[in-house]
């Protein structure tokens, strides 16, 4: 038995595994191709081996800040009243892929660390022997500098959509960022299949590709229900209709509970 290492020959092995060539599959070949593709696109959305943790960067340049800046105000007037709204161009365009942005940094003036820093006096001067010297207090001390960064410098409020592909950063662009720094963006971002070909052979994925283009066979065939064929065969596409959306159901409750990730993990 072949691998299926493509969509074509995963095509060709959930095909075999409803019966072709000994039965005749009345599906049509674009019509595999869309369950395919609604296949990989379910596998990708739920279940752990379908995404994977990357650190994207991006490089803030002098167009950056003046789009970001930019007064983009608009004036509605309705009934007599005039109303200013300002729409907020501090996105960043995100590659399709990513449906997660769970961290950007830096956004800290701590993030650059030299002679004068807290954290480099420390370990200069009380970390030079690990193997006589408490590392205790060290921990304690930069919690305490977390802490009170987090309280007087704050978090950089972030908002993310997938659908949208738009990253918006509410920060101060004219004097928290400078032209020519890196921002690293920790995001969650599905697996291509083209590069990625070991996904066509994962157990999960062919057997629920299997399930979808048998609810398509069943769905086709049950224009056709209770017509005679020769030799006295009866077609009964609404029973395999409901055997297969059984069978889906069954998968989606499978990969929910024992496959995804906590919503927590995943979410910008």
């Amino acid at each position: 038995m072949a691998v299926p290492n493509t969509k074509a020959t995963l095509k060709e092995y959930c095909l075999r595994s409803l019966g072709k060539p000994v039965i005749d599959i009345n599906v049509d070949d674009d019509q595999v191709d869309d369950r395919i593709d609604e296949a990989v696109q379910y596998f990708c959305q739920y279940h752990s081996d379908g995404v994977e943790r990357m650190y994207l960067k991006y490089e803030v340049t002098a167009a950056d800040i003046t789009r970001m800046t930019a007064d983009t105000s608009e004036s509605i007037t309705e009934g007599g009243v005039t109303t200013t709204w300002k729409q907020g161009n501090n996105f960043l365009v995100v590659p399709e892929t990513v449906i997660s942005v769970v961290n950007v940094f830096p956004l800290s003036d701590r993030a650059n660390l030299n002679m004068f820093d807290v954290r480099y006096q420390l370990r200069l001067n009380d970390l030079y022997d690990f193997s006589s010297t408490s590392i205790v207090h060290y921990e304690m001390t930069m919690k305490h500098l977390d802490f009170l960064d987090h309280i007087l410098v704050g978090e950089k409020p972030m908002r993310f959509n997938h659908l949208s592909n738009k990253l918006f950063l509410d920060m101060d662009w004219n004097n928290d960022i400078t032209s020519g720094e890196f921002l690293i963006f920790e995001v969650y971002r599905r697996l291509d299949p083209a590069t990625s070909t070991d996904m066509f052979d994962d157990l999960y994925l062919k057997r629920y590709t299997t399930a979808l283009i048998k609810r398509q066979w069943g769905q086709n065939l049950s224009k056709f229900n209770g017509t005679a064929m020769l030799g006295g065969v009866t077609l009964n596409g609404p029973e395999l209709f409901s055997t297969a959306i059984a069978e889906q159901q069954k998968l989606e409750e499978e990969i929910r509970l024992n496959y995804e990730e906590p919503a927590h993990m995943q979410q910008g």
